[in-house]
């Protein structure tokens, strides 16, 4: 092929529509071709629940390789091999009880107190440093908020799938188009006026003084950067996808539905390379959830105080979640990339803020790790009363990324037994 080589940008045109072709090992210049097999495109999403999981039912009994499968994991059987189970991590001196949701991807200690202030999650570092390569450096996604930024602030959570694919794949109006760029552009000018007004001051300041200006400046340069990539993003198409808009779910308990139909857009986010990080959090603690057999509310019944009929009841909750993780699980598997699965590229991480959410416990977190390149397929087993920290699974997650950080909120180092294929 010459001059009519296909790109990735081309288009199928028959009877009037138009379909993206998808990425094609053949249709890349040698060079290109060369640098994608090389570096592979690598992916994070993390899900989240606030309730935790009944331990009996999660963990398996036996640690290593030839663990029995747990009632559980039963629905994720299929993904065995893909799977890490984790007991006995944690986040030391997490505390908070259901307070410690705000610090699952984060580490940060003392939640709930009066001086506590979280830190950077860890969708958020992998965020910074992918950010200049997709439209939507990261997607909070779902029904509370897992992710802060740097300087400990909350990002919102999308938890309506129609208005997620419309940011994603729909365009707007050219003066829409107009109107985005125009508004980026004069908060381009507000932070060159911010800049120059604290230049000023710079001079009449102590060392310390300017130590933190030099910080505030960084900042500056980091949101400026971040709008000049914002408007050219503006400028060019979204991803055309042939799965046409959701239409959100009416009834607020049926929230397993609502994640299934966010999972479905997350899917094509990442199939079309709009982000590369993904924050999920399923919600509806008060609620009866839509599930038969529930009668009891989901906070209700994980406060379960050992009563028989409630633990019978969360059981039939808890294993619909999990089928809901292997339905996300199920369409990476699916979906083919360069000779892979997109779940072969994408890390999916698990878990929840609460061991024993009867009693209010932040030790012995339920986490599963899936995907994304580790030689996965084992229970790694860790002390159930002095915990290893969650964080170092984290800066195991970091690395098979690519970003050789030294150390991420109370991790100690990588984790033991997990290793990179």
């Amino acid at each position: 092929m010459k001059a009519n080589r296909l790109s990735r940008r081309n288009f199928l045109r028959s009877s009037g529509v138009m379909l993206a072709l998808p990425l094609l090992d053949s249709t890349l210049p040698g060079a290109l071709a060369a640098d994608k097999a090389a570096a592979p495109r690598r992916r994070m999403v993390a899900v989240t629940q606030t309730l935790g999981m009944h331990a009996p039912l999660f963990f398996p009994e036996q640690p290593g390789r030839d663990y029995t499968l747990s009632p559980y994991l039963e629905p994720l059987k299929e993904f065995r091999d893909d799977i890490t189970v984790f007991s006995g991590v944690s986040h030391p001196q997490a505390g908070g009880g259901h307070q410690a949701a705000v610090s699952f991807l984060t580490g940060a200690q003392h939640a709930g107190t009066d001086w506590f202030r979280n830190s950077i999650s860890l969708d958020q570092v992998i965020a910074e440093r992918m950010e200049a390569e997709t439209r939507f450096p990261s997607l909070s996604v779902g029904f509370s908020n897992l992710s802060w930024t740097r300087f400990g602030v909350q990002i919102p959570a999308e938890a309506s799938a129609a208005r997620l694919y419309a940011r994603l794949f729909l365009a707007g109006s050219p003066e829409e188009l107009r109107t985005q760029v125009r508004r980026l552009r004069d908060g381009q000018s507000i932070m060159d006026n911010v800049r120059d007004g604290a230049k000023r001051l710079q001079t009449d300041l102590g060392k310390e003084d300017r130590e933190k200006l030099d910080d505030y400046f960084e900042s500056v340069r980091e949101v400026e950067q971040r709008l000049h990539r914002a408007e050219e993003w503006a400028k060019k198409p979204k991803p055309t996808v042939t799965v046409p808009q959701p239409q959100d779910i009416a009834s607020g308990n049926d929230i397993l539905g609502k994640t299934q139909q966010l999972i479905d857009v997350i899917h094509l986010a990442l199939q079309t390379d709009s982000t590369r990080v993904v924050t999920l959090s399923m919600g509806g603690m008060a609620s009866v959830l839509a599930v038969p057999g529930v009668t009891q509310g989901w906070h209700d019944l994980s406060h379960h105080g050992n009563e028989p009929r409630k633990i019978a009841e969360l059981r039939i909750l808890e294993t619909a979640i999990m089928k809901t993780v292997g339905y996300l699980l199920g369409k990476l598997k699916g979906t083919r990339e360069e000779g892979e699965t997109l779940l072969d590229r994408t890390l999916v991480l698990f878990g929840s803020n609460m061991g024993n959410a009867s009693s209010h416990e932040t030790s012995n977190l339920p986490v599963l790790l899936v995907g994304g390149g580790f030689k996965h397929g084992a229970h790694l087993a860790f002390d159930r009363k002095n915990n290893t920290p969650l964080c170092n699974v984290y800066l195991s997650m970091l690395h098979r990324l690519g970003l050789e950080v030294k150390s991420f909120g109370s991790s100690t180092g990588t984790i033991r037994g997990l290793d990179m294929k």
